[in-house]
């Protein structure tokens, strides 16, 4: 027990550290992030003139407008050599039929959602479906670093005002069950799960109060990054957009079935084991003002994806670190949203890199 506690003491004192810097370096903000004595506030500021909600918990969602019929999840899998939209019944797996064939970004444009979860499918075996991102045509992916508490402190990051954005390409992303590609220029590379939002219907200049009415789902993400590549610059494009280097899937669960989303608790499993573990109610950027902060600059279109950022325990901060290699098998696991699995493979090991 007592070694177990010297670590937890070790990381409040940090994190006390952390945000006691931060309060010092912002002491000359303007009143409004001012407490009546003159003292910092530690909280996360609005974004411009988007308005925002006060004296409730920021961690308080709205409910999504698009509506279902009822709950469900969606995917895009490969089925006899064609792009099909699969169902996920719970007991078995169907096929949509033809019509829906246009896939899950124009299904969510079109909001045809309600009609998707209704209409009857046939059913399909499993082995016979090849996984492919449920959106496999996003207009933007857009994630989010150093958004968790614990992520923070670890890398000994101040706090920071605004969230840290970069993008994916969605050529850096396979389906679930289908192999990560290990990069052959690379003996760094990382894992990272993290939750995925995916945007129903287009958002621009949201304020926070809004934000949750243009969220239709949200999927798993192994975001995962090449760390020296990363770290060829101060813009980390490069790192994060290895061919096939990450991962999102298995479904599209929509809002209606995931709840609120700040109860939701992520755990990445390495090989069975543990490696990343924390809830939601972590995040230092909630997902509302995530989309208030990206839609003051960008439109967010339907199937837009917004990743939000992964909790602490990552491969490059370990001691000794903990790389992926081929033959490893990662897990992005969140009740009530899905458990997304890939293998590991080296570069040139047969996948197809072919991403979203």
């Amino acid at each position: 027990m007592e070694k177990e506690a010297a670590p937890r003491a070790a990381r409040r004192r940090r994190e006390a550290a952390i945000l006691f810097i931060w309060a010092r370096k912002n002491a000359d903000r303007p009143a409004r992030h001012r407490r009546a004595d003159g003292s910092a506030k530690l909280e996360i500021m609005s974004f411009g003139d988007v308005p925002t909600p006060r004296g409730g918990n920021r961690l308080t969602y709205g409910k999504a407008q698009q509506r279902t019929k009822e709950p469900m999840r969606i995917g895009t899998c490969l089925h006899e050599g064609r792009a099909r939209i699969v169902r996920d019944d719970g007991d078995r797996l169907v096929l949509l039929p033809e019509g829906f064939a246009s896939g899950v970004r124009a299904l969510i444009a079109d909001r045809r959602l309600g009609e998707a979860a209704a209409v009857a499918g046939t059913p399909v075996e499993p082995s016979s479906l090849t996984f492919l991102p449920p959106v496999t045509d996003p207009d933007k992916i857009i994630a989010v670093g150093f958004n968790y508490r614990g992520h923070l402190i670890e890398t000994g990051t101040p706090l920071p005002d605004y969230p840290s954005l970069f993008v994916r390409f969605p050529s850096s992303q396979v389906g679930h069950g289908q192999p990560v590609v290990a990069p052959s220029l690379s003996g760094e590379f990382d894992f990272e799960g993290e939750l995925a939002v995916i945007i129903g219907r287009p958002a621009w200049r949201v304020a926070e109060a809004d934000a949750m009415d243009h969220v239709v789902g949200y999927s798993c993400f192994a975001e995962n990054s090449v760390r020296d590549y990363q770290a060829h610059a101060r813009q980390v494009t490069a790192g994060k957009n290895f061919l096939a280097s990450g991962a999102i899937g298995p479904w599209l669960t929509t809002a209606d079935e995931v709840g609120d989303p700040s109860t939701l608790e992520l755990t990445t499993r390495l090989n069975g084991a543990v490696v990343q573990q924390d809830r939601l109610t972590s995040l230092i950027f909630t997902i509302p003002q995530l989309i208030a902060y990206i839609t003051r600059f960008t439109r967010l279109l339907p199937g837009d994806i917004i990743s939000t950022g992964t909790p602490d325990g990552v491969g490059f901060l370990r001691d000794p670190k903990i790389w992926l290699a081929p033959g490893d098998v990662l897990e992005i696991d969140i009740p009530r949203v899905g458990l997304l699995r890939n293998a590991v493979v080296a570069e040139g090991a047969g996948a197809s890199g072919a991403g979203a």
